[in-house]
């Protein structure tokens, strides 16, 4: 089975191309679906809570006993401070790889290509987990259109975007890239091009 990390920057249309490479027959594993589920564990919770503070817990209306995290200040507050994203990032990442793990592990299929979904793999340095690299880009002004139509605003786009590395840097350490810049039929032929090349 080959392992293959997809990547890019935030808008960029990571989750487009992981569509696309499911529809050809790839396995997907979304490590952002990975985190959702992660943020609901009493024992992430619990070590969130002690490096961001009482504040980052929403209460249970009903109970009064910490229920989850509050996302959206968290998301605030790690893309404002670069040292805490890499906090939080060392409490979920290796349970994040741990789950890839299990769920790679359930696929018997030796000729299998298994997409990871993942946001940071050259900011960690995690490129040497995957057998090949994919990169999704697309011109900043298209990923902070689509971030905004997300509900994002546009500052907050631009932050987000600044805290990943350049695309270009992306781009050149990977060993296939696809350019989102355009219509969604172009996107997919890149896809299935790539997806043949993975079985050779």
């Amino acid at each position: 089975m080959t392992i293959i990390g997809l990547t890019g920057n935030y808008g960029m249309g990571k989750s487009t191309a992981a569509h696309m490479f499911k529809e050809l027959g790839a396995f997907v594993i979304d490590t952002d679906d990975i985190v959702r589920e992660l943020l609901k564990d009493p024992a992430v919770i619990y070590e969130i809570k002690k490096a961001f503070g009482d504040d980052i817990i929403q209460q249970s209306a009903a109970s009064g006993q910490p229920s989850e995290i509050n996302k959206k200040k968290l998301a605030e507050i790690v893309f404002e401070h670069p040292h805490l994203r890499i906090s939080l990032e060392d409490i979920l990442h290796p349970r994040v790889f741990k789950r890839v793990e299990e769920e790679a592990g359930k696929i018997n299929d030796p000729s299998a290509i298994i997409i990871v979904e993942a946001p940071v793999i050259f900011e960690r340095g995690y490129q040497n987990r995957f057998d090949k690299i994919i990169t999704v880009f697309a011109s900043e002004d298209i990923a902070v259109s689509r971030l905004k139509g997300k509900g994002i605003p546009g500052e907050e786009a631009v932050k987000r975007l600044k805290s990943q590395f350049p695309i270009e840097m992306k781009i050149a350490k990977s060993d296939f890239v696809i350019d989102n810049n355009g219509d969604l039929e172009n996107t997919k032929k890149q896809v299935k091009e790539i997806y043949n090349q993975l079985y050779v």
